[in-house]
């Protein structure tokens, strides 16, 4: 058997590690490993011991090596992307001083809210960062831990996001990039640095925090003999830069300056997510103005509500969650937790339009078409911050592409392909975040652009393929009237 060079792409989650055996030629994903992480809390609190993340990277290395069959020697780069927004505090020893602040963690709410004033308000803060402060931003989550846990914030001596630390173990170096450090609240994508004025705003030293490298695919260091012997990998292959999940997953779709610009993605999870690489900076409040990792923007929205509240209604009916039928007049904003986007943060539930005949297909129906217009309505929104309008026919026509768990269910598609009257793209890559990793782990062992190589690996265009249907306006409508009418009375806005 001829031999492979291959590249280990590090998916860090909330929930999990996944480390992916990539061919570093051709794309092809060899294996991969998974190890489960530990999440603690109640009330609002959600932390994990980054000490669990870093065990199991190595436990996921070594099992994806394992099913690979390759021999550790083959692997000439790693990089790692990881969850988004969490805070991790260092003492002068590199070691945690306490659990991390993980991104639902809502705790930090009023801290959000008091920052966005201190500054003067939404618009200061996207002419700076691209996004307005919530209870998911770092910045948000170090000014409640200087006033709930100050000690741990007076003694540190290192803050990190979750895939800075993991990098650091990797490399000896404290480095981060300008994908995940553009979700912290303290760097400003208007000038591609830490904020001064917001570091001060904070109270946080610069000195406490790491280098940004240029891209996530920059060559930040090699493999430390530590992490070496850790991890079962070769000492001194090439340790990238790495990135967050929603920037790796873009890499792996292909989108970036080297690829697809202004091309959306939606991302059907527990969350609903849209994002697009995008030349054009987001200063729009609804929106999360983030940074690429490959030196583009990725402005992102995000909704609350998606699978999980739509199988939540599809139990309450005793329903499986495919046994579904259009609305018909019944209207079903499926806002269980609250809603981010639009902005109704104590919003429930709300269902309307029910008569005699309305079945329970129907009422599921309602339900998935709640939460797909919620979210295009989000897209909307997304493509109009890249300068584009979203009707225009040629913007219309552009692939919309579709990934997560919602992405594998018949119900989800059609409704998004019903109401949204796009072409839907179905990638066959089921690990992206990890792939796309993978890509600036290659490009950080071998050169070239990340985003240029992810495309010639194909994971962003091969799959199933859905062409345009007319597109369903009269749901759109009486779904889009009733959120805009209950909005304030009924939904807490």
């Amino acid at each position: 058997m001829p031999s492979r060079t291959v590249v280990i792409g590090v998916d860090s989650s909330t929930q999990s590690t996944k480390a992916a055996v990539i061919d570093a030629v051709t794309g092809e994903q060899l294996a991969v490993g998974r190890t489960p992480h530990t999440v603690t809390g109640e009330s609002g609190a959600r932390e994990s011991d980054p000490e669990v993340w870093w065990r199991a990277l190595g436990d996921a290395v070594a099992a994806g090596l394992k099913e690979s069959g390759l021999p550790a020697r083959s692997v000439t780069g790693i990089a790692v992307a990881g969850q988004q927004h969490g805070l991790v505090v260092l003492d002068r020893s590199g070691r945690p001083l306490r659990p991390a602040l993980l991104w639902n963690d809502t705790r930090s709410a009023p801290q959000a809210a008091a920052l966005t004033a201190e500054l003067g308000g939404p618009a200061a803060w996207t002419g700076r960062t691209g996004s307005v402060p919530v209870a998911s931003i770092t910045a948000s989550k170090w000014r409640w831990l200087r006033e709930h846990d100050p000690e741990a914030a007076k003694g540190a001596a290192g803050v990190r996001l979750p895939h800075d630390f993991l990098t650091e173990r990797l490399a000896g170096v404290a480095a981060t990039d300008p994908g995940d450090a553009s979700g912290t609240g303290w760097y400003a994508t208007a000038t591609g640095a830490y904020d001064p004025g917001l570091l001060d705003l904070l109270g946080l030293d610069p000195a406490l925090l790491p280098e940004v490298a240029p891209t996530g695919a920059t060559r930040v260091g090699s493999l430390t003999d530590p992490a070496a012997e850790a991890l079962g990998l070769p000492a001194g292959i090439a340790v990238a830069a790495g990135t967050g999940d929603n920037m790796s997953a873009a890499v792996g779709l292909g989108l970036g300056g080297a690829g697809l610009l202004d091309h959306p993605v939606l991302s059907l999870g527990t969350s609903g997510v849209v994002f697009a690489a995008s030349r054009t900076r987001s200063t729009d409040p609804a929106l999360s103005g983030f940074a690429a990792a490959d030196g583009t923007f990725l402005p992102l929205a995000c909704t609350l509500n998606c699978t999980l509240a739509v199988d939540k209604v599809a139990a309450l009916l005793g329903l499986h969650r495919e046994d579904t039928a259009p609305g018909g007049e019944a209207v079903l904003l499926p806002y269980l937790d609250g809603e981010r986007t639009p902005d109704l943060p104590t919003a429930s539930g709300l269902l309307t339009g029910l008569r005699h005949d309305t079945t329970p297909q129907q009422l599921l129906g309602a339900a998935y078409e709640g939460a797909a217009v919620t979210v295009l309505r989000a897209l909307d929104t997304l493509l109009r911050a890249c300068g584009l309008d979203p009707d225009a026919p040629e913007v219309a026509a552009r692939p919309l592409r579709l990934i997560g768990g919602g992405a594998q269910g018949r119900a989800w598609v059609e409704t998004v392909r019903r109401l949204s009257g796009r072409p839907l793209v179905l990638p066959a890559g089921g690990e992206l975040v990890a792939l796309g990793a993978a890509a600036l782990a290659a490009s950080a062992a071998g050169g070239g652009d990340p985003v240029a190589l992810a495309t010639a690996w194909g994971a962003g265009d091969t799959g199933r393929q859905l062409d345009a249907q007319e597109r369903d306006l009269a749901t759109w409508q009486r779904v889009a009237s009733v959120l805009d009418r209950a909005a304030e009375p009924l939904l807490g806005g």
